[in-house]
């Protein structure tokens, strides 16, 4: 089954390609490997999951703001290079959680992204990770995370 068919069948939409909101491009491709630009939640220009995890936004909110992060970095990549199905798999991926003082389950957050690319690509989804408390995030986003791809084919 394609990846879009799967996300689908999951009940889920990949998101139009997020527009850039400072002087940086979405996706920056070198060879076979692609680098992927911090996405949030927001979906379709309208921001979800907004504030402090711990506070104001739950763990399970967060859960699903990481994964909605993840569909918009998807998004980026298929505007890029037309086919989510030229992933070979996920290197490593980022994920930085705006937290409460004392909230710590940073990496419980990140799991929204990382249990999507599984899903979808099998072991081929794994990757190393990083899951980072910050202070803030722009516009108050709850997530945002950082994606780097290897690609089945080198893209020019």
């Amino acid at each position: 089954m394609k990846i879009e068919e799967k996300i689908k069948s999951m009940g889920l939409e990949l998101p139009e390609a997020p527009v850039p909101v400072g002087a940086y491009i979405p996706v920056q491709i070198s060879g076979n490997i692609a680098y992927l630009s911090g996405q949030t939640s927001r979906i379709n220009g309208v921001r979800r999951y907004v504030g402090k995890v711990g506070d104001t936004v739950s763990e399970e909110e967060a859960y699903l703001s990481a994964r909605d992060a993840c569909l918009n970095c998807l998004a980026a990549l298929k505007a890029a290079i037309g086919d989510l199905d030229q992933v070979e798999k996920t290197l490593k991926i980022v994920g930085f959680v705006n937290s409460a003082p004392g909230f710590h389950k940073q990496p419980a957050v990140i799991n929204g992204a990382s249990d999507l690319l599984y899903e979808l690509y099998g072991d081929n989804g794994r990757h190393a990770r990083s899951a980072v408390g910050v202070q803030e995030l722009p516009f108050h986003a709850s997530v945002e995370l950082e994606m780097v791809l290897e690609l089945k084919t080198e893209q020019r």
